[in-house]
């Protein structure tokens, strides 16, 4: 099992970046996906959720009309669109099923840094 996020960087509060992952090693188009934010110093918090079908998302309220997440099921891709990032978006971003049996399955995540 592989689950490779990127697109990660720096930007200043308000400016957007859009992150990918790359899943492998499992049937990922009968999955539900998730993304992952571990803000520095705090366990991992759940930030976007999305079926296998990509018909049905679920957000925390916290990234509500700001992020959105998407799935590509013929490339094994999850993306999160993040607009108008806070500095508290700041973190590590991962992407795995939501369960928790997959949570020693995480990859290295990737680094987003919003700076006010």
């Amino acid at each position: 099992v592989q689950l490779q996020a990127s697109g990660g960087g720096s930007v200043q509060a308000g400016g957007s970046l859009r992150l990918s992952c790359s899943a492998s090693g499992f049937a990922f188009d009968s999955y539900t996906m998730a993304w992952f934010h571990q803000a520095p110093g705090k366990a991992p918090q759940f930030v976007a959720g999305i079926s296998w079908s990509g018909t049905s998302t679920h957000y925390a309220d916290s990234v509500k009309g700001r992020f959105t997440i998407s799935r590509d099921n013929t490339k094994n891709m999850v993306y999160l669109q993040m607009n108008n990032l806070k500095p508290e978006d700041t973190g590590v971003y991962y992407c795995a099923p939501p369960d928790s049996e997959w949570r020693d399955r995480w990859g290295q995540g990737t680094l987003v840094t919003v700076s006010s």
